[in-house]
């Protein structure tokens, strides 16, 4: 079996914007939702696994150390790469690309921000990611520290979901959920702390 703990990270400085690629450091706040979460978990955890942004891995390093377990850094899930919109706001992105973003919103599939990553992309690489973390974390309890879009995506393929289910999961920072794989069946205990029905 194995099992993982999923944390978005917390909140961010400059407010809500479209930042895949980009750094940006989590506000105090931020800081601390993410602290909380792991003052619940740390002492089930056996190992943690991050994205290599600053805002999921310095937290997670910390941890880490303090607990005196593994920290892997891990780009496959890292935060979509959104192209273009990188850095925009909601306003700034519809000012300058009309009328895609309540589509994007509603089902991305088969869309791309201009110059970015597709879902399917995204999905491939999360895919590969959680197939990976079963095989080589069994019979283990890991903390996996990423972002909205690649948290949504490991969820919906946890779930066998397409795409389009993404945006029906709820995740504001901080989100914890957890999932586990057992004799080649995946699930969700839960998610954002609510009891998973799929």
């Amino acid at each position: 079996m194995f099992v993982a703990d999923l944390l978005r990270h917390g909140a961010l400085k400059g407010g809500v914007k479209y930042r895949g690629s980009i750094e940006e450091d989590l506000t105090i706040e931020g800081r601390v939702q993410m602290d909380s979460i792991w003052e619940n978990i740390h002492n089930d955890i056996d190992l943690i696994i991050t994205s290599p942004l600053s805002r999921c891995a310095l937290p997670a390093q910390y941890w880490a150390e303090e607990k005196g377990i593994p920290c892997i850094i891990e780009p496959r899930i890292a935060e979509m790469h959104y192209g273009a919109w990188e850095g925009l706001s909601h306003d700034e992105i519809e000012a300058s690309f009309p009328n895609i973003l309540a589509q994007w919103r509603k089902d991305p599939t088969g869309m791309r921000p201009p110059q970015g990553e597709s879902p399917e992309e995204l999905q491939t690489r999360i895919a590969d990611f959680w197939l990976d973390a079963c095989q080589s974390y069994r019979g283990k309890h890991a903390l996996i520290v990423a972002h909205s879009g690649s948290t949504r995506m490991l969820i919906a393929h946890i779930l066998n979901q397409p795409i389009a289910y993404t945006r029906q999961i709820p995740m504001p920072y901080a989100c914890w959920s957890r999932a586990k794989h057992q004799a080649g069946e995946n699930s969700m205990l839960f998610i954002n702390g609510e009891p998973c029905n799929l």
